[in-house]
């Protein structure tokens, strides 16, 4: 690649970016740190200036550019000294309204879009919950359809951009019985009667309204669910890869900008009758802190490159997160240390920098998460299909991917592609290499778990070609005819696995 994926245009755009920052934003970072909250004034500003929406279609008010404006955008509001500032265009511009974005009606993106690229609408996500954490097969947020209204009631925890937001995209249970394939996405006005929210206390990020959610019989109209009843888990993983992407900007980013403000205090501070930049360990240190921030950056830019050109880099995007945040973590402690004491105060940035970098592990998938994603592609030969419609093609043939947002299972992604299909009547066991995986059909819809018993049918094949089959790359009859499937047990169900799959 070359060495920037930069060109005159995006150096351009990152000039007057940066000067808009410099003259808008850094005077007042300190006051905003100290308000709790960054006043929603600096983002009509920004949107004036042409800096919010860049991806979004010009229909809707954005400026249609490519990911690598992003990038710029990115990087330079993660040099402002406050992680807090950071986060809260963040969360509207690649965590929130991309799902409306792509998944709502015509009507709800032309009615909240523009106001989100003119910095007049502020969107936030709702995940996360006091009891079920990020794992949103658990969670307890229910809507229950009533006529042309859903009615909302539960809570969340943990939302950016809570309190003073105008909607928020909720993860909400629509058939709690159903687990995973029960998850629907649904856009909750954040004045609607029945929403409250209570502002939290954070170790860092000082300058984001961050806040629990609570949802008590809140009426909204049906037309403000994102796509399908019961996708939203896939709506979810869809979206996560720019999240992730995003935070490993971030985190590179906010390292250069912390080390650049160490090397200026080492060029200054003297001990033993010269600067400490002049002592061994102090450089060597240096040394190894910018070249892994160069080669991480390098990476990440990768990775956007692939976003940028329509991949679903889901091995990629949990490698650039991973090493990115925990990169940030490692640079911003040792660059407080190389502060001494001073680091420790307030009227010191590092200090403010250092405890916003800790979220970064944590927030959009913990490092745990991202190495067992990882590890599942690189141990297990696992791969991960994009977001796509149950029966809708795809060129990545695999189950749902571990995500920070819930434990996804292969019995949960064939939940979802069998919720439409008529019922089996009997049971039936696909006997694979991986572990069994169990079908009942002989209630109202087919209910699919993994566990091994007993059943009418037994499907005998290799995982690789259950994967095939899930992504109609793999004709059943005729894999039975040649050896690749076996049957054991009643054939009339048997004759039934195409139409389940089709």
């Amino acid at each position: 690649m070359p060495r920037t994926p930069f060109n005159q245009e995006h150096d351009l755009f990152r000039q007057s970016l940066r000067d808009f920052l410099d003259r808008e934003v850094v005077p007042h970072i300190d006051q905003w740190e100290e308000d709790g909250k960054t006043p929603r004034d600096i983002w009509k500003k920004m949107g004036d200036m042409g800096f919010l929406g860049l991806a979004f279609p010009e229909e809707y008010g954005g400026s249609n550019l490519d990911f690598f404006y992003d990038v710029v955008f990115a990087e330079e509001i993660s040099k402002c000294w406050s992680g807090g500032f950071a986060v809260n265009p963040a969360v509207v511009q690649y965590m929130s309204s991309p799902y409306i974005l792509k998944h709502g009606t015509e009507a709800l993106k032309k009615k909240i879009l523009p106001g989100v690229a003119k910095g007049e609408t502020i969107t936030s996500i709702g995940i996360t919950e006091p009891g079920a954490g990020s794992d949103a097969a658990a969670i307890r947020t229910t809507a229950k359809r009533e006529g042309d209204h859903y009615v909302i009631n539960g809570s969340k925890t943990f939302i950016t951009n809570a309190v003073y937001g105008d909607y928020i995209v909720t993860v909400v249970k629509t058939a709690p019985e159903k687990g995973a394939a029960g998850v629907s996405l649904i856009v909750i006005p954040r004045q609607a009667e029945g929403v409250s929210a209570t502002s939290l206390k954070k170790v860092g990020w000082h300058a984001s309204d961050t806040a629990e959610l609570r949802f008590d019989n809140v009426r909204v109209p049906a037309d403000h669910l994102l796509g399908q009843e019961g996708q939203g888990f896939y709506y979810l993983m869809g979206g996560l890869q720019l999240e992730r992407l995003i935070g490993a900007i971030m985190g590179y980013a906010g390292s250069e900008h912390a080390l650049s403000y160490a090397l200026q205090y080492m060029g200054e501070r003297e001990a033993f009758g010269r600067t400490i930049n002049k002592f061994q360990v102090l450089r060597h240190r240096v040394a190894q802190m910018a070249a892994e921030i160069e080669s991480t950056k390098t990476f990440v830019w990768h990775c956007a490159q692939l976003h940028n050109d329509g991949e679903y880099a889901v091995k990629e995007c949990s490698m650039a997160k991973l090493l990115a945040s925990e990169l940030s973590d490692k640079v911003m402690y040792q660059c407080l240390q190389f502060f001494g004491g001073y680091g420790y105060m307030e009227e010191y940035k590092i200090g403010r920098m250092w405890r916003d970098s800790r979220i970064g592990t944590i927030g959009g998938g913990s490092s745990e998460i991202m190495r067992e994603i990882i590890a599942k592609m690189v141990i297990d030969d696992v791969n991960y299909q994009s977001a796509a419609l149950p029966g809708t093609s795809s060129n990545r043939t695999s189950v749902p991917e571990n995500t920070t947002h819930a434990e996804s299972s292969l019995a949960d992604h064939l939940q979802q592609r069998f919720s439409g299909k008529k019922p089996l009547g009997k049971t039936l066991k696909f006997a694979l290499d991986s572990g069994p995986v169990y079908i009942d059909g002989t209630g109202d819809a087919n209910a699919v778990a993994e566990r091994d018993a007993e059943a009418d049918c037994t499907v005998n094949m290799s995982r690789e070609d259950f994967d095939a089959l899930i992504a109609g790359k793999l004709n059943a009859m005729e894999a039975v005819m040649g050896g690749r499937i076996r049957i054991d047990g009643d054939m009339g169900v048997a004759m039934k696995l195409q139409s389940l799959f089709a």
